[in-house]
């Protein structure tokens, strides 16, 4: 199988899992530390980004946000963070489970498999 293949696969799986609801990611960008202002006031511009922090380490900026499902993750990704002036890379990885969010604990919400 090639990667494209297994890339096809991962694509299929994830969007799946996350079927329509909504996802919420961390996103790290290396971008050129010269444009760091005019990089992070373009993200801060986006609605569904709530972060936008220069941090020190491997990489330059870290980045929250929420989207309605996982395409409008993938295409703010690939279409709109990725293309801005000034970055030079971006990953993501997709939160699953949230325990404490701005100061607060999160109850996690019991399922019930029998419904």
């Amino acid at each position: 199988m090639t990667k494209a293949e297994n890339q096809d696969d991962y694509e299929e799986v994830i969007s799946t899992y996350y079927e329509g609801r909504g996802v919420s990611s961390l996103i790290s960008l290396e971008i050129d530390p010269q444009r760091s202002d005019e990089v992070a006031g373009e993200l801060a511009n986006y609605h569904n980004v709530e972060d936008v922090l220069l941090v020190t380490g491997e990489v330059d900026m870290m980045v929250k946000a929420r989207f309605k499902n996982y395409d409008h993750m993938k295409n703010f990704l690939v279409k709109e963070a990725s293309t801005l002036e000034g970055v030079k890379h971006v990953s993501s990885m997709m939160i699953i489970t949230t325990y404490k969010e701005r100061g607060k604990l999160i109850e996690a919400e019991a399922e019930d498999d029998n419904q």
